[in-house]
């Protein structure tokens, strides 16, 4: 397990799935973790694992310094971003409302940007010089596109990009901050069980995108998280980590 003594994190969309278990394994490899959720309930999920909670919806940019300053002044530091929160509107390109749009790009990019901005900022003032870590989640959807997920899907495809460009900004500056990019594929969350109800089979049909024919626990792709937070890889910056059961790997006819 990678040792996080002594390190600090946001993790945001606590409240569940891979966010939840980030900041279980966050907190179990012995880092100091805020995170934070739209949803209140993500209180309970940091309590439980020792973490504190704030609430917070990643879209509104204004409020991302003072999330990045209650890390500051309850750890003294930030070490690590996790930007997990995203959202999902299934709407194709003829049915998409610029309502719709505007959300998924508000909490999928445009908070992922205020997130890495604020982060450099603070890392970049951390005791004994500049240093960190930002991990941003995308999906296998930004590689290989639904046709009724247009925002999800390109939003998603722009925080891979967003990644290689913060990380290649801050090589480019002498920081020692590094961006990279974890992409799960699916994934047993609560949002898979709700559309479950709705979508009878939908969950096996999901499964069975990956030739491992199961879906990932989100502990699964925390454990690349907490890899990627670690100084384990002070050399990968601006990589894509695909933690997806081979699901890019497979001709879909076979």
């Amino acid at each position: 397990m990678p040792d996080l003594s002594g390190k600090t994190a946001i993790v945001t969309g606590c409240a569940s799935g891979i966010g939840a278990a980030t900041v279980r394994r966050l907190r179990a490899d012995g880092a100091e973790v805020l995170g934070t959720d739209i949803d209140p309930s993500g209180e309970t999920v940091c309590t439980e694992a020792g973490a504190r909670f704030a609430v917070q919806d990643v879209a509104d940019i204004a409020l991302w310094p003072e999330i990045v300053a209650q890390a500051g002044e309850a750890f003294g530091r930030l070490d690590i971003l996790v930007n997990n929160a995203g959202i999902v509107v299934s709407l194709s390109i003829e049915d998409v409302t610029d309502e719709a749009w505007d959300r998924v790009y508000g909490v999928n990019i445009k908070g992922t940007m205020a997130g890495c901005r604020a982060a450099i900022a603070a890392m970049k003032e951390n005791p004994g010089g500049s240093s960190g870590s930002i991990i941003n989640i995308a999906s296998t959807s930004a590689m290989a596109a639904l046709p009724n997920d247009v925002a999800y899907c390109s939003s998603k495809g722009a925080v891979r990009v967003l990644s290689k460009s913060v990380a290649t900004h801050c090589a480019k500056q002498g920081y020692k901050i590094r961006c990279n990019t974890v992409i799960p594929g699916a994934t047993e969350t609560g949002i898979l069980h709700k559309a479950e109800e709705e979508i009878p089979g939908l969950m096996a049909a999901v499964a069975a995108t990956s030739p491992m024919n199961r879906l990932a626990d989100p502990a699964e792709t925390a454990a690349a998280i907490a890899f990627l937070a670690s100084d384990e890889c002070p050399f990968m910056t601006g990589a894509e980590l695909l933690v997806d059961g081979g699901a890019l790997s497979i001709h879909p006819g076979f």
